[in-house]
């Protein structure tokens, strides 16, 4: 079932970095590399990361927290950003590790296409790194398709050698 979150509140924080705990490891290399306890860094990323999403994520207007759960857990996520009317970027986008190959990308990825469809028109937009073959399949057997050689981050407006740039176009009117 794809849930969608307006805010993060404390049941749902635990569920999200569940997800994102991959995803969390690696970044404190990143944002806390004089860090040696992996364990305090992580909390740090956690914190870091939940803030965002409150005072800045979803206080813009257009962007949404997106959430799959299937029999009651929380299995993917996805931060979509609207970049203008009806244009839309997907960020971080993952799965938990323990629910990957079991369509749970897909389907977070399918119920997106399904929201944005009730409101008309759009163009949803994402970078898929070139040597991840499964998030590529994914994107394709959900109808995206790759439009560029060069992916392109809409949020830092930069191209991105290392991915494809991926789009899932909705236009009723075009048949």
């Amino acid at each position: 079932m794809l849930l969608q979150l307006h805010v993060v509140n404390a049941a749902d924080k635990r569920g999200l970095m569940d997800i994102y705990a991959e995803s969390n490891l690696e970044n404190t290399d990143y944002f806390y590399p004089e860090l040696t306890d992996k364990e305090a860094a992580v909390r740090l990323v956690e914190r870091d990361y939940l803030n965002y999403l409150e005072t800045e994520f979803l206080a813009a207007d257009g962007n949404l927290l997106l959430v799959w759960e299937k029999q009651g857990i929380w299995t993917s996520a996805l931060r979509l950003h609207c970049v203008r009317s009806r244009l839309y970027y997907i960020e971080a986008l993952e799965t938990r590790p323990d629910c990957r190959c079991r369509g749970c990308g897909s389907a977070l990825l399918r119920g997106t296409v399904e929201l944005l469809k009730k409101s008309g028109p759009f163009r949803l937009c994402d970078n898929v790194d070139k040597q991840n073959e499964a998030s590529l399949a994914t994107h394709k057997a959900c109808g995206f398709a790759v439009v560029s050689e060069n992916g392109y981050d809409y949020l830092r407006e930069e191209t991105d050698g290392g991915s494809y740039g991926m789009e899932f176009a909705y236009n009723p009117a075009c048949g």
